[in-house]
């Protein structure tokens, strides 16, 4: 009498998806993952438009947390990515043929600044890739603008990127307002197959008691606002804040600025930026809250 087998044919193992990948990066839950960027970085997109935004940040190895890609509303409608200066930065350092960077500045006669170039030297070129931005073309009137070398060296920085490494599918905050229809590119040329990781090897945070560094009764001499990193980091902060929480952090980190007339430009520009959010000032909380 002859036996028959039947043999069990394992099944093929499911693929993890973009926002799974996300969540075991950063060791989370992805219910939770999910949650907290439709609240924060990736406020008012769809669940089509999420899945897109979490595909890009995946594709470059871009961390939403630390605001290196976040949702934007483009003109014309949807949602478009958009990559802080810090996120082309990392994309650029992080990439294998990446060789520096240098800036070339230009002025008129009258000192007043014209134009920047950014040369970046990739490994497996033998001439450099040099990409010019005009002042003309990119000053925008909000404060961060005030510093305009830094601003323009970021827009250089950004456009030279793109030529020299051919990144695509992303942009930056002032192209995805000026540019209509942008919001229907979101699929990305691969960047790397082994997007970096910003969060492996960092030790263990320990919580400490703050530090409350006394005011200065008096400044001893005027300071520029270029000689000010925590102001000029604050502006550009306050630029990007899209959510309540995000701008009362901001207005938070005003009173840590020491320079009087620096934290009352940091306010102001608070406020001028609940302004464009349409937030309401509660006085009982002391807090901007959602109009």
């Amino acid at each position: 009498m002859n036996e028959t087998t039947t043999l069990a044919v394992p099944a093929a193992p499911q693929k993890a998806s973009a926002l799974q990948l996300m969540a075991g990066k950063y060791s989370v839950e992805p219910k939770k993952l999910l949650e907290t960027l439709k609240n924060t970085v990736f406020r008012g997109a769809s669940d089509d438009e999420l899945v897109a935004l979490v595909v890009v940040a995946n594709e470059y190895g871009l961390n939403p947390l630390c605001k290196e890609i976040y949702a934007f509303p483009a003109k014309g409608g949807g949602i478009v990515p958009v990559v802080s200066i810090d996120g082309w930065i990392r994309m650029m350092n992080d990439h294998p043929q990446f060789d520096g960077i240098d800036y070339e500045f230009e002025h008129d006669e009258q000192g007043k600044l014209v134009a920047c170039t950014s040369v970046i030297y990739r490994k497996d070129r033998t001439k450099p890739v040099r990409v010019t931005e005009y002042m003309v073309e990119c000053r925008r009137n909000t404060e961060p603008w005030k510093m305009e070398h830094r601003m323009l060296r970021h827009k250089a920085t950004i456009q030279g990127a793109r030529v020299a490494f051919g990144f695509s599918g992303i942009t930056d905050e002032d192209e995805a307002q000026a540019t209509p229809g942008l919001a229907r590119d979101v699929t990305p040329k691969a960047a790397r197959s082994d997007p970096h990781d910003p969060f492996k090897g960092l030790p263990p945070v320990v919580e400490v008691e703050p530090v409350t560094t006394p005011e200065p009764e008096k400044e001893a001499a005027p300071l520029a606002m270029e000689d000010n990193p925590q102001l000029l980091d604050l502006l550009d902060k306050i630029e990007l804040a899209n959510t309540c929480a995000e701008l009362n952090a901001c207005k938070e980190e005003c009173t840590e600025i020491l320079h009087e007339a620096h934290r009352n430009l940091a306010k102001a520009s608070v406020v001028k930026k609940a302004k464009e959010l349409q937030l309401k000032w509660d006085t009982k909380t002391s807090q901007y809250l959602q109009a």
